[in-house]
């Protein structure tokens, strides 16, 4: 893919960065992405992505801007109350790079329609807020053999992972928390959330699903990163595959 004149100016940075170059701004150019959720974690990571250029954004998200969002989901603004996330992300997007196609879609994800709803997308980014949605979606993009990137944040810690469960060697989303859909959760609105930690946390789920596209830097998948923003510490752990998963043995 040759780059056009303006598109050599608006990735420069990109480009001349040796990771990355003309050979991967064309693979983010033509590269999907889904996203599942345009809250916390899905505003900041559909900014950047945009922003990198990556070619086609499926937005996923049934719920409408709220005032309690601005708080961290600074994509929005007041002019946006009332509007559904998915059509005020896919406008702010146009506005910031308009080469960059957007598939609004308003709609809740499970089980029933993962598997169409994340549709061609070559990597998959969840900062849903529920369970047993992100075990849909991770099974979803399990048997796509689709790349997850799972970022979650609560109060002051947040965790970031890569799963490849396809792979021998990799760790499914199961893998990691088990299966039981019914577990119990605490929402953001109970909870409380540290906003720009949220910020944070999308900005890495974007920059690693960059890093799948573009192919450079280390192995993520397998390993866990955890975020407590009280002591500012993070750190990194292992995911072994677990032998007996019924998703991905």
């Amino acid at each position: 893919m040759s780059l056009t004149d303006a598109q050599l100016d608006r990735y420069a940075r990109q480009l001349i960065l040796k990771e990355i170059g003309g050979a991967g701004q064309a693979a983010l150019l033509g590269a999907h992405v889904a996203l599942v959720g345009a809250g916390g974690i899905g505003a900041p990571a559909i900014q950047y992505l945009a922003g990198a250029g990556v070619g086609t954004l499926t937005l996923i998200d049934d719920d409408l801007v709220a005032l309690s969002n601005l708080q961290r989901q600074t994509l929005y603004g007041m002019a946006d109350l009332g509007e559904p996330k998915v059509a005020a992300a896919a406008a702010a997007v146009a506005r910031l790079n308009p080469e960059v196609r957007v598939i609004a879609q308003r709609a809740r994800i499970d089980s029933d329609n993962a598997a169409e709803l994340l549709g061609a997308a070559d990597v998959v980014i969840d900062g849903c807020d529920n369970f047993a949605t992100r075990l849909a979606v991770a099974d979803a993009a399990l048997a796509s053999r689709k790349p997850l990137v799972s970022a979650a944040v609560g109060q002051f810690e947040g965790q970031l992972g890569v799963f490849r469960g396809w792979e021998a060697d990799k760790p499914c989303y199961r893998c990691f928390v088990g299966g039981d859909p019914e577990r119990a959760g605490t929402s953001c609105a109970e909870d409380g959330v540290l906003g720009a930690l949220t910020g944070l946390l999308g900005s890495l789920a974007a920059l690693e699903a960059i890093r799948l596209i573009a192919g450079f830097g280390a192995e993520s998948a397998g390993r866990l990163l955890l975020i407590d923003a009280l002591d500012l510490r993070f750190r990194t752990l292992a995911l072994p595959k677990d032998p007996g998963c019924p998703a991905c043995r």
